[in-house]
């Protein structure tokens, strides 16, 4: 008795099903990858201000208020930006301080690239840092930062 089985394979329909099932997931993994990648090319922008936020707190430990601590007067502030635009994602990196005293508030601006990898001058990352206590707290400012509201600096 010599029977041979006949080979199957999918039928028309299992294939179908399949190519949808890897459509949908395709459809819902490209937009969150996306974001993603915007996300690590912002952190270019972010990063760029920490050098410039340890040069404002050295300032202002130091002086014990940030009076002093912007661009252009204080020499280690100004040489912290000057290396913190060195970076393929970021165009401009400003300190504004406002205020005098131990009401001082420092405000740093990181403004990415226009058009790199999809980030907009628009997207800009804006921080506060208010001296209190021997030490300056930092805090986003949500209001200003256009990373804020598409979920790049959250």
């Amino acid at each position: 008795m010599n029977m041979q089985k006949a080979q199957q394979g999918f039928t028309l329909i299992e294939l179908m099903i399949v190519v949808a099932i890897i459509g949908i997931l395709a459809s819902i993994a490209i937009p969150a990858y996306q974001t993603y990648i915007a996300k690590a090319q912002f952190s270019e922008v972010i990063l760029a201000t920490s050098g410039v936020k340890s040069a404002i707190e050295v300032c202002g430990q130091s002086d014990g208020k940030l009076d002093d601590c912007g661009d252009g007067t204080d020499g280690g502030v100004t040489t912290a930006i000057a290396g913190s635009k060195s970076g393929a994602a970021v165009a401009d990196v400003d300190v504004v301080i406002t205020g005098s005293g131990a009401t001082s508030v420092a405000t740093i601006t990181a403004i990415p690239t226009n058009d790199f990898k999809g980030l907009l001058t628009a997207d800009d990352y804006v921080i506060a840092g208010s001296y209190t206590g021997g030490a300056v707290i930092w805090a986003l400012d949500s209001s200003a930062s256009g990373c804020f509201t598409k979920g790049y600096c959250k």
